[in-house]
């Protein structure tokens, strides 16, 4: 298998794979936050990054017959939301070429990087055994009579 190349979203707000922290989206580029997804609320994106999509199909979503691909992170191959292809209702419209990232699956740059430093403390206060140089040892003090 090729390089994995990914893109980084330079923008002050942006939205990452809850599952590996790849960036997928600036929040300035979610159109709408009024959509459902298959596990909750999901947001309704201009522009992502680092996806790759499925097969098309026609779906039967809640405003009616769309021609969608399920989307998927790059990175961890974590299945995101959908891109819309076609929809045949002219009032929705507007969401072709657009993406539907679930809410359950992203999380803000700021989230992800708290639960990276919680998985490390978390994994600095865990042993396998004694000889599990990972774990942290008590620093011993040394006295100086002076």
């Amino acid at each position: 298998m090729g390089r994995l190349f990914l893109e980084y979203v330079e923008a002050e707000d942006v939205h990452c794979c809850a599952e590996c922290g790849t960036h997928l989206a600036a929040h300035d580029t979610i159109i709408s936050k009024a959509f459902q997804g298959r596990h909750g609320r999901a947001y309704l994106f201009s522009d992502v990054v680092n996806i790759n999509s499925g097969p098309t199909e026609n779906r039967l979503l809640l405003t009616g017959l769309h021609v969608v691909a399920d989307i998927f992170c790059n990175a961890c191959d974590t299945r995101l939301g959908w891109k819309y292809v076609e929809a045949f209702e002219e009032n929705q419209k507007y969401k072709e070429g657009k993406f539907i990232l679930e809410k359950s699956m992203i999380l803000k740059e700021e989230e992800v990087r708290r639960k990276e430093e919680e998985q490390e403390v978390a994994g600095t206060m865990m042993s396998t055994g004694p000889d599990d140089a990972s774990v942290p040892r008590a620093a011993a003090v040394v006295y100086l009579n002076t």
